[in-house]
């Protein structure tokens, strides 16, 4: 083995590093809705979050990947840790599928059929597929499939790389004499837990072992305990990525970790047994393609059986070795773990900006209420959820941003947009909630008290700006155009209002009816309700325009507001409303 082969190597594991970086990330964009619908029918259920976790680990190809999707999941509070351990459980049998697919490159057979399955058939086809595809296509969709088809290519040929350049291994009397220290199988263990940690990747570990199985000089019974420590090590990418989450965040981490070692050190004692007493043939014989796949599978569905069980026990294990500190508190918040997953953080927002969205509505109910009966334990509620609705749109807008520009799909494009327009809305209600808190705080001070009409006149419009917001919200919370269409024509009676109760207080005014002070109050309540409904209007025309896969905002509201439909609406909340 000269430079070369070494160069040859190198080049071959960069090469399938990168097709399964490729390939994973296109197989997420396009699965993204599909984890997240895996994700929402996870429930307390063990053997559906181990389902989970092996599906989602055939998808992306990674147990790496899953588990640190997972810690993302836990410290957003997505998932729980019960949930997470049952998820990582089935990742670890997930990650198998990728040992088989390389061990196509074991095929050897003459026959014509079993010849289109090598590698070197079908890779040149699926390149020029995928290339034809990725370049030509303007649909996201094809264009994934595309890359899909690239990065397999891609990690296949560096597959075949690595095995051709470790040809010559086997005619070098120093590696003969290297393998045999993995006949020991702590020193094996070791080897596979610093290579997968080194690279962080146990699927392309798998493929140097496979690679090196070519040469006919590993055996079975190096090869055993090498798959074990393989197993550790690929741990080592959601430990550091646990590196700055909350407790739990660490916990699914350690878990990882721990049913990891759980398992090698409880087979790994069975191997050393059925070695010393029965010592088997097989050890001694060269490991294949096959065997190394077979060996994985086998070792990750032997832990799941006996672990899985007691899952309860890893988790208490985990809180018991990280406890929850008294002074923490566990806030779920955004986390840029789960990025791989576009759809899932994007829906990860939605569920945030629900929660805005209520906080804002509730506080400008509240305050509303303060107009006729004040409290000032309210008083401070309304500021702190004013605070709290302008922390969401700092981190939502943050990260909302960083999403947009990452590689996605249209429609996550789309909804990424609508969020980003919203949590402006949002934020602007509960900031006039506040406004409308202190003009109820100037009456208390001022001891101002409106005239019997013009208090029948501020509860009818109030009435009615809460009917706005409830219908804003129910539209944005479930996601339907067909409560949006219902807001703008109430938005416009509310400006007919705002226009009629304006004109009343000039004429009280002159007629000595109502104060300078009471005046200057009606004028601020009124710009703040009318504003408010503003934003009502322009949250439900994003989700029309969404619907309706256009960003128009002014278009949408101009054609609606001439359709028979309006008019409809419009008359029927004007007769409602009436002073």
């Amino acid at each position: 083995m000269d430079i070369f082969d070494i160069m040859a190597l190198v080049g071959g594991l960069s090469l399938f590093l990168f097709g399964m970086n490729i390939m994973g990330q296109a197989l997420e964009r396009r699965a993204g809705k599909g984890l997240k619908s895996l994700l929402g029918r996870l429930t307390g259920s063990k053997m559906g979050g181990i389902t989970t976790g092996i599906g989602v680990t055939m998808v992306t190809q990674s147990s790496s990947a899953t588990t640190v999707m997972i810690v993302g999941f836990v410290n957003s509070g997505i998932i729980t840790l019960s949930q997470a351990i049952n998820v990582i459980i089935g990742a670890n049998v997930g990650t198998t599928s990728t040992a088989w697919v390389l061990s196509l490159n074991g095929i050897s057979s003459d026959n014509v059929f079993m010849s289109l399955l090598k590698p070197t058939s079908f890779t040149p086809v699926f390149a020029f597929i995928g290339i034809i595809m990725y370049l030509f296509s303007k649909k996201s969709k094809t264009k994934d499939l595309g890359a899909i088809f690239l990065g397999f290519a891609t990690l296949m040929s560096g597959m075949q790389a690595m095995s051709g350049s470790v040809d010559g291994l086997s005619d070098i009397p120093q590696f003969t004499n290297l393998l045999v220290l993995f006949s020991n199988p702590i020193f094996g263990v070791i080897i596979g837990t610093v290579l997968t940690a080194a690279i962080q990747s146990s699927a392309a570990s798998i493929g140097i072992l496979q690679a090196l199985a070519i040469t006919g000089q590993v055996t079975n019974g190096a090869a055993i305990p090498i798959v074990m420590g393989q197993n550790i090590g690929t741990c080592i990418t959601a430990i550091l990525s646990a590196i700055g989450s909350n407790k739990n965040g660490k916990r699914a981490a350690f878990a990882h970790l721990l049913f990891n070692v759980t398992g090698t050190v409880v087979w790994l004692a069975v191997f050393y047994v059925i070695r010393a007493t029965l010592a088997p043939a097989i050890l001694d014989r060269p490991v294949t393609l096959y065997g190394i796949a077979a060996i994985h599978t086998i070792f990750n569905v032997l832990s799941m059986i006996i672990i899985a069980p007691f899952s309860n026990l890893l988790e208490k294990a985990v809180i018991r070795i990280l406890p929850e500190s008294k002074s923490e508190e566990f806030i779920p918040e955004l986390d840029e773990r789960i990025f791989n997953t576009p759809t899932v953080a994007l829906e990860q927002c939605r569920l945030l900006t629900v929660d805005m969205a209520a906080t804002a509505v509730e506080s400008l109910g509240d305050s509303l209420g303060m107009l006729f009966d004040f409290d000032k334990d309210m008083a401070e509620k309304i500021r702190e959820d004013e605070e709290k609705s302008d922390h969401y749109e700092d981190a939502l807008g943050t990260y909302l941003v960083k999403i947009s520009g990452l590689d996605i799909s249209e429609a996550d494009s789309m909804e990424a947009a609508k969020l980003l327009k919203m949590i402006g809305d949002f934020e602007r209600i509960s900031d006039h909630a506040v406004n409308i808190l202190e003009s109820a705080e100037e009456m208390q001070e001022k001891d101002i008290v409106f005239s019997g009409r013009a208090s029948v006149e501020i509860r009818t419009i109030c009435t009615a700006v809460e009917e706005i917001l409830d219908i804003t919200f129910d539209a944005f919370a479930n996601d339907s155009p067909e409560k949006a269409v219902l807001v703008e024509p109430l938005e416009q009676v509310i400006d007919d209002l705002k226009e009629k109760l304006r004109i009343n207080h000039i004429r009280r005014l002159q007629q000595g009816d109502c104060s300078i002070d009471a005046g200057f109050v009606w004028t601020d309540l009124l710009t703040n309700i009318e504003r408010t409904s503003d934003h009502c209007s322009n949250i439900a025309g994003t989700i029309i325009d969404i619907a309706d896969h256009r960003m128009n905002l002014h278009e949408s509201l101009r054609e609606f507001n001439h359709s028979p439909e309006f008019k409809v609406k419009y008359d029927e909340y004007k007769e409602k409303y009436s002073l």
